[in-house]
């Protein structure tokens, strides 16, 4: 009897798995009992339990469907009484599905058909969807994006670092190059955030000064030095913003402003002065260095040594902590934010509004900054 039984369970077992709906109802209920799990964690009690640790009661459950690669499934999301309750089964799948569906939409605006959507959309998903769910979904990312711009910062942020970049976006009809302005910075616990994007015309005062007037009105303080390349824009606008606190010249920047004057048979030459001089952290050290290289290629460089000496003292802050030199000096950090925009966006090519181009930077932006609350702090700041 009991080989029967065993034999006619294994049997019904391999025809779950054989077919699509039997995956699906395992999934389904593997994702319930995860549901259920986590609420009995999240009320440090399971059902029933008298316990002196109870954090609240459960309060019935919620229906829920939710679309995966299996099918939809069908869940009771529990809900609980006296505390907030909120799973985190669903976030990360919704934005990485609502990313997904956005550059599904922006193959709709490229000329691409519905039916090979359909098809790309079948085998990446597993689900068929319509133009009006990706509308839907678009919105309800451009909602969430708009909470996680306008969060209030209330940490104090010592250090920011600021960059842009500019991408083809076609407006009225015309297809112009359009500024994406990116803040992030780093806080009081040394852990780098995301603080804003943007879409604008160019790098203009206005524009940054628009960018910082928001920052300080979500709470931003404890600024200290800002690490930028030497537009006249970002200067201008931090001088009205934030009086007094250091601006600190990245040498990246610099490096390549100073070898665009340079031949290419001495290019390699110059480089390596450069770099020999950035690793200078003296500051009286840097200038009498830097004096002498600019001698050196005065005579066949003479834009070279001027450009050298008129900016070399910008790229030497006495306000950077020194054990933070190392990762201050340059925007290297925002530098590889806008490397991982630029594979994302290259894809695309032109942009067919502003509003797309925000969509999709912010959300390469919001995972971005995901990533880092999962990393060790960035930097060591004391207490």
């Amino acid at each position: 009897m009991a080989k029967a039984i065993r034999a006619k369970v294994e049997e019904s077992v391999h025809e779950m798995f054989k077919s699509e709906e039997g995956l699906r109802k395992i999934v389904e209920s593997v994702v319930q009992v995860a549901l259920n799990t986590e609420i009995e964690r999240h009320l440090q009690a399971q059902r029933y339990q008298r316990t002196d640790s109870r954090r609240g009661y459960r309060n019935g459950y919620k229906r829920r469907r939710l679309k995966t690669r299996v099918g939809e499934l069908e869940l009771k999301l529990p809900q609980s009484r006296d505390t907030d309750f909120h799973t985190q089964l669903f976030g990360r799948y919704q934005r990485y599905e609502g990313a997904l569906l956005t550059t599904i939409a922006e193959m709709y605006v490229q000329g691409v058909s519905t039916r090979r959507v359909a098809t790309i959309m079948e085998k990446l998903g597993g689900f068929e969807i319509s133009a009006t769910t990706v509308s839907n979904v678009a919105q309800q990312l451009d909602e969430q994006l708009e909470q996680f711009r306008s969060r209030r910062l209330d940490k104090d942020f010592p250090y920011l670092i600021i960059d842009a970049r500019y991408e083809k976006i076609r407006v009225n009809g015309n297809v112009i190059s359009q500024a994406v302005l990116v803040t992030a910075g780093i806080n009081s616990a040394g852990e780098r955030e995301i603080l804003d994007w943007r879409v604008a015309n160019s790098e203009s005062e206005a524009t940054w000064d628009d960018v910082f007037l928001t920052l300080v009105m979500r709470g931003f303080r404890g600024l200290q030095v800002v690490i930028s390349d030497a537009h006249s824009g970002i200067q201008a606008a931090l001088r009205r913003r934030f009086q007094g606190v250091t601006w600190q010249r990245c040498r990246v920047h610099f490096i390549r402003e100073l070898l665009k004057c340079i031949h290419w048979k001495d290019f390699a030459h110059a480089a390596r002065d450069l770099k020999m001089l950035m690793k200078v952290e003296n500051a009286e050290a840097a200038r009498h260095t830097g004096a002498e290289i600019a001698d050196k290629w005065a005579s066949r460089y003479p834009q070279f040594s001027q450009r050298l000496e008129a900016g070399i003292e910008d790229c030497f802050s006495q306000a950077v902590v020194p054990q933070h030199h190392h990762r201050l000096v340059s925007t290297n950090m925002i530098e590889r934010i806008m490397r991982t925009l630029k594979q994302r966006t290259r894809v695309i090519g032109i942009f067919p509004s502003r509003e797309s181009c925000h969509r999709i930077c912010g959300a390469v932006l919001w995972e971005l900054h995901e990533d880092w609350r999962l990393e060790t702090p960035y930097l060591r700041i004391a207490n």
